[in-house]
């Protein structure tokens, strides 16, 4: 929300006090005099009028989450255990999903109370890379890295995947790196060679890496230069 707009909301002034009070320089945002009315106060900053509070300033929460195989990416489920229950309750009531991954896949989960960054991680027309290894229950056909990067249709939807990157680490292992995410993406361009994919597990967002000291279910908060990714 813009500043001028946040102050025109409160009862006791309309937009031409609002603008006085900008003007007069009695408007403070985090600590700082603040004059521009077009200011964005997100609900992260803290905004006074003179020994006023008007906005508090929510703590801005970053997570990052190894999640183990058969846990939901959900907040609430009645019948399966989900990422939410492996956190405190009093922090996950706060949190979000940014980018979900099925109950049979693991690894790197991200979790926030940031709308405006979870979108940035997650919109599709961004095309931030994310990287799995991807296990599969036959030999990996040697066509199969060609023809990632070439793109592979899904007649149903009528659609080509984008171009995806494949390193193959041993006969039934690779490492994948895909660019958008659609539903079950990565098993259906195996499914082209009739190649099951039987374990999966997501190691990076963009340029946030799961922690390899983490053990499945640990969580910690993303440090500055990850955020700022």
């Amino acid at each position: 929300m813009r500043l001028d707009r946040l102050l025109c909301l409160q009862p006791m002034w309309n937009r031409r006090t609002s603008l006085t009070l900008l003007a007069q320089g009695k408007v403070r945002v985090d600590g700082l005099t603040e004059y521009d009315g077009n200011t964005d106060v997100s609900l992260f900053r803290r905004v006074e009028v003179d020994d006023q509070l008007i906005q508090p300033g929510q703590q801005a929460l970053y997570m990052m989450l190894n999640k183990p195989v058969g846990i939901l990416s959900a907040t609430s489920d009645l019948v399966h255990k989900t990422v939410m229950e492996l956190l405190p309750e009093d922090l996950a009531s706060q949190l979000h999903i940014a980018g979900r991954l099925d109950r049979a896949s693991s690894g790197l989960m991200l979790l926030t109370n940031d709308g405006q960054w979870s979108r940035r991680m997650t919109d599709p027309e961004l095309k931030k890379p994310k990287t799995y290894l991807v296990t599969t229950g036959n030999p990996i056909d040697s066509d199969t890295a060609r023809l990632f990067a070439e793109g592979i249709h899904f007649p149903y939807e009528n659609i080509t995947t984008s171009p995806a990157e494949l390193e193959q680490l041993n006969s039934h292992q690779a490492r994948l790196t895909i660019y958008e995410g659609r539903y079950h993406q990565i098993k259906r361009m195996f499914g082209r060679f009739r190649n099951p994919v039987v374990g999966l597990h997501r190691e990076s967002m963009g340029e946030i890496r799961l922690d390899n000291g983490m053990a499945e279910g640990d969580y910690r908060e993303l440090l500055k230069g990850e955020i700022e990714g």
